[in-house]
């Protein structure tokens, strides 16, 4: 019997124009980007359409575009009748896993993640903080290397923990590139900076998770249908009363995803299904786990085709 796993991708899988084919060929699809751009006060879709991509990476923009597409998205391969049996998300995408999973309405959803970007993109100024991905070294090592860093001063962590040697490290400048040196001398590969406005999933996040809890107490939590595998602790739950907890935590704390997707292969799952734009969480997947399926949705196409592997047609 096949389990399947919905899984929806985060913060960086931003491009002009998605979805939007999507949006124009099923009713439902648009019902969100129409539903976001009330919530929102703006156009976010006009932000998707239109750009520049400057304007749609702002984390403010990004965040609540992403969550709309993925959304969308998913209420296009809903009307097929599929249906899975997990789901989760990257990051940012377990608002759009929430929505799937029964957890949250979507304009709350979209709502929360906008003011999150706000709270990320405000916590530290522009320039103070930075994240790096380091290949080819494995997380007890390189935690033991951002550990030494910020003892010495400057604060660095661990920030995505993305799939066998390749993790994400967070934090202020210095202590970036000074973690970033230490894991070569350590044995990795490459150390790549990365495009971001800030620290994300690190301690110098607390002060936006503080700001945040009032914001999450403005919307209505339900327990949920579907049963979401969480970025905190990589553990399962259906429990409306655990979810404004991890959802707090999650913005300074670091993903999970490499635990996420064995916790749901141990699960049973053999099917995943990356619903949003990009394939990057299919790409990280396949590498924790070659042997499982894995299919993306992201345009009218692909929907159709998920849609009819997942029927067996």
């Amino acid at each position: 019997m096949t389990k399947i796993a919905f899984v929806f991708p985060g913060q960086g899988a931003q491009k002009i124009g998605m979805g939007q084919d999507v949006a124009a060929e099923y009713p439902e699809a648009k019902k969100i980007y129409d539903a976001a751009d009330d919530r929102l006060g703006f156009s976010i879709t006009d932000v998707i359409t239109e750009g520049p991509i400057e304007l749609l990476t702002k984390s403010e923009n990004a965040q609540p575009a992403l969550v709309s597409t993925s959304v969308a998205i998913l209420r296009a391969l809903e009307t097929y009748g599929v249906k899975a049996d997990y789901v989760a998300g990257h990051s940012l995408g377990e608002y759009s896993a929430l929505v799937a999973g029964g957890f949250l309405e979507a304009s709350d959803a979209i709502y929360l993640v906008r003011k999150r970007g706000e709270l990320m993109e405000a916590a530290v100024p522009n320039g103070a903080g930075a994240m790096a991905a380091v290949l080819g070294v494995d997380r007890e090592t390189l935690k033991k290397v951002t550990e030494e860093v910020t003892a010495e001063g400057d604060a660095v962590q661990l920030a995505n923990l993305n799939c066998p040697g390749q993790i994400v490290i967070s934090g202020t400048t210095a202590g970036v590139e000074k973690a970033g040196e230490k894991a070569k001398e350590s044995g990795a590969k490459r150390v790549l900076p990365l495009a971001v406005s800030g620290p994300f999933h690190s301690s110098l996040m607390e002060p936006a998770a503080l700001a945040f809890r009032d914001i999450l107490a403005e919307v209505k939590i339900s327990d949920g249908q579907i049963p979401v595998v969480n970025n905190v602790d990589a553990k399962e739950t259906t429990d409306k009363s655990e979810i404004s907890d991890k959802l707090i935590k999650q913005i300074y704390s670091p993903v999970l995803w490499e635990d996420i997707v064995e916790e749901l292969i141990k699960n049973g799952v053999d099917t995943f299904v990356e619903i949003g734009s990009g394939k990057v969480l299919a790409g990280l997947i396949k590498k924790i786990n070659r042997d499982v399926t894995v299919l993306s949705a992201g345009d009218v196409e692909s929907v159709k085709s998920v849609a009819a592997t997942l029927k067996g047609e």
